[in-house]
């Protein structure tokens, strides 16, 4: 007769082991990698606002005021006139923030908030709901530094070129065609007032180059390291705060419409809007040439860099600080500065 092992017996053995099994130390789980360090970023859309900026600074500063005939004089007008005041301000404020981020103590300091995901997301938070947040950041006396140096550069070579155009309403005199009257006097003044409210593009070498500069690839290196201590204007705060966010990871696209509002500052867009209706004002009365020399001399590169250094907080040089900015008082009134007879004067 063949062995048959008891069932219940076995039924006793299972349960055994069973209870062995459970008396026994489950394995700890695996550990939990800490999430990436986002990279630095920011938005080809900013990238884009700061190469426009770049475009009119670069092309503006270029003028010569060497005008042989009326037309280089037209031409004069039209690259001088050629900016939508709301969109430089956004080139400023971004070419600024890829300034700041050339400094590397800034950006450090930044990226320390980065390594922990809740207070990384918290430090934006505080940095969108107030860009002067920024200033309690180590190494924003650094950053702060080169977007006054950088930005005041820019509003320097527009204001002395500026002085150079208007010197150029006086000396232009001595040829005979300057003194003739401007063909077509409505047509070139509306096409002012067209090109004030068109957007331009950057070029794309400088796209691409401020582009490397944002993620340390190739480094502007223009500018020599230097610390300033607050107060700060909107717009140098603005620039960091924008430099900020993109160390921490959080102005790139996906982030767009927080970082949007941060490039708008309104006491610089009033500075910029007053000298486009002042540009208007002296090409609406303006007849000869030597006259529209004097307009784009004045209310388009002067007005211009004296908003730029304004917004900066970089003072003036001592003999342009000197002759106040011509405001008109109401739609009749002319700038004394924009009247037709005086560049004719000394």
């Amino acid at each position: 007769m063949p062995f048959v092992f008891p069932v219940r017996r076995l039924l006793a053995a299972a349960a055994l082991v069973a209870a062995l099994t459970s008396c026994a130390e489950a394995p700890p789980p695996p550990p939990v990698a800490p999430p990436p360090i986002p990279s630095v970023s920011l938005s080809p859309r900013v990238i884009e606002q700061a190469a426009a900026y770049r475009h009119y600074v670069n092309n503006a500063s270029a003028i010569q005021p060497g005008f042989m005939d009326g037309g280089q004089v037209a031409q004069g007008v039209r690259v001088g006139a050629a900016f939508e005041p709301q969109q430089l301000l956004r080139g400023a404020i971004a070419y600024g923030a890829v300034v700041a981020l050339q400094d590397p103590g800034f950006v450090a300091s930044v990226r320390t908030y980065a390594t922990d995901p809740t207070q990384r997301r918290t430090i934006a938070y505080e940095i969108m709901k107030d860009p002067a947040y920024v200033v309690g950041i180590a190494g924003s006396a650094g950053a702060a530094g080169l977007v006054i140096q950088a930005l005041g550069d820019d509003g320097h070579k527009l204001l002395s070129q500026g002085k150079r155009v208007k010197q150029a309403a006086y000396d232009v005199q001595r040829a005979s065609w300057s003194k003739a009257d401007v063909a077509g006097r409505d047509a070139r003044l509306q096409l002012a007032k067209q090109l004030s409210v068109t957007p331009v593009n950057g070029d794309v070498a400088e796209t691409t180059r401020l582009s490397q500069a944002v993620v340390g690839a190739a480094p502007l290196g223009i500018l020599a390291p230097q610390t300033v201590s607050p107060p700060y204007t909107p717009l140098v705060i603005r620039s960091m705060a924008v430099a900020a966010l993109a160390a921490l990871g959080y102005a790139d696209d996906a982030s767009l419409e927080q970082v949007m509002p941060i490039l708008a500052e309104p006491n610089a867009a009033l500075c910029l809007k007053m000298s486009k209706l002042n540009l208007y004002q002296c090409l609406a009365v303006s007849k000869p040439h030597y006259e529209d020399v004097f307009c784009l001399g004045v209310h388009a590169l002067m007005d211009a860099g004296k908003c730029v250094l304004k917004s900066t907080g970089v003072p003036e040089p001592i003999d342009v600080a000197t002759q106040p900015l011509a405001l008109a008082t109401t739609s009749a009134a002319v700038p004394v500065s924009a009247t037709p007879t005086k560049p004719m004067t000394r």
